[in-house]
């Protein structure tokens, strides 16, 4: 029996065709569709009849193609809609294990330290890192000559002389003193810039906190035992702290605070060249020059500051000797802090 006679039970067959995956919708197009398939070797078939049967079987073999092709776009169109209802997502179950990230060095630093200060009831306050000049030195009492204004330790920018990345965050103490009359008793943690050459000791920005409280009668002495305790909360309570005399344009008496170093217990090592003190920070009493000029003052309070450096404190609790690891984003260095 020629394909031509059998054309009713394959228009049947087509019309109850079934697949359950696109492998098998794959092979039913080859069967009947294909350059090699029945429905083409039909129409092979089909130049051999007579004249007078073409009209009949042409309209009989083009139902069956016609039939062919709906039944395997239907079939198509079922498994595509299944298919999109497996991908659909399960709420209902448990989110795949992914890779957990870690918190950076600085802020695990940071963070602490301005835990501690807040227990000791200090506020938070914040202020822009691009500045203006008063606010970064002349508020400050730096005179106009001071080599901290000289292009070689400041960013400014060029089409505003008067604009400048700040130095330090004491331009976010002068913004509160000039909003705020005491008691004040805020910290400042933020990024500030330098223009100097980046090396593993040094770079061009990096992380501050800086403390302020003005109050009537503060004294040396406050300051003094507030900082013991920062440094024994924050590296052991057998830390011991000492201060020695140094010179700041805003304060007035100045001093640097060593601690003995929490690496060989002030033994001495060459993280702190063999004599067991490590500096930390710089502070003192607030100039009343600085007060005076941030619209407090001078004659009915006084206050204190202080400044420490977020990397010089992470060297210290984590011995990282290059500071450009803190800011190259390092997958490897990073996962070093991943329980911290």
């Amino acid at each position: 029996m020629s394909l031509i006679d059998n054309i009713p039970a394959l228009l049947d067959e087509v019309k109850q065709l079934t697949a359950s995956t696109a492998e098998d919708l794959e092979n039913l197009r080859i069967k009947y569709l294909s350059k090699k398939g029945l429905i083409p070797q039909l129409m092979g078939e089909f130049r051999e009849v007579a004249a007078e049967q073409k009209k009949e079987l042409g309209i009989r073999i083009n139902e069956l193609k016609n039939a062919a092709q709906e039944q395997i776009n239907a079939l198509r169109e079922q498994l595509s809609q299944g298919g999109e209802s497996e991908e659909k997502p399960d709420l209902t179950r448990s989110a795949y294990p992914t890779p957990l990230g870690t918190r950076h060095p600085i802020s695990i630093v940071r963070d602490e330290i301005i835990d501690i200060f807040a227990r000791l009831g200090f506020c938070l306050a914040d202020g822009p890192e691009i500045e203006d000049d008063w606010h970064v030195f002349g508020s400050m009492n730096f005179p106009d000559d001071h080599p901290a204004r000289d292009m070689q330790d400041t960013f400014f920018i060029e089409a505003h002389p008067d604009v400048i990345l700040r130095t330090h965050t004491s331009s976010v103490q002068s913004r509160v003193m000039e909003k705020q009359q005491p008691p004040i008793r805020v910290i400042c943690p933020g990024r500030v810039y330098r223009n100097e050459t980046i090396s593993a000791r040094a770079h061009c920005f990096f992380h501050q906190i800086e403390g302020l409280y003005v109050d009537e009668h503060v004294s040396f002495t406050d300051l003094k035992q507030v900082l013991l305790l920062f440094a024994q909360e924050m590296f052991g309570k057998d830390t011991k702290i000492r201060l020695r005399p140094s010179y700041f344009p805003f304060t007035e008496p100045s001093a640097e605070m060593d601690i003995s170093c929490n690496i060989c217990g002030g033994k001495g090592c060459s993280f702190c060249k063999q004599t067991g003190w490590v500096e930390i920070l710089g502070c003192g009493m607030v100039d009343p020059a600085v007060l005076d000029a941030n619209g407090i003052d001078s004659t009915k309070y006084t206050g204190y500051a202080f400044g420490l450096g977020v990397e010089r404190i992470t060297n210290l609790k984590y011995q990282v000797k290059d500071l450009r690891l803190f800011s190259e984003n390092d997958k490897r260095f990073l996962e070093e802090f991943q329980s911290a």
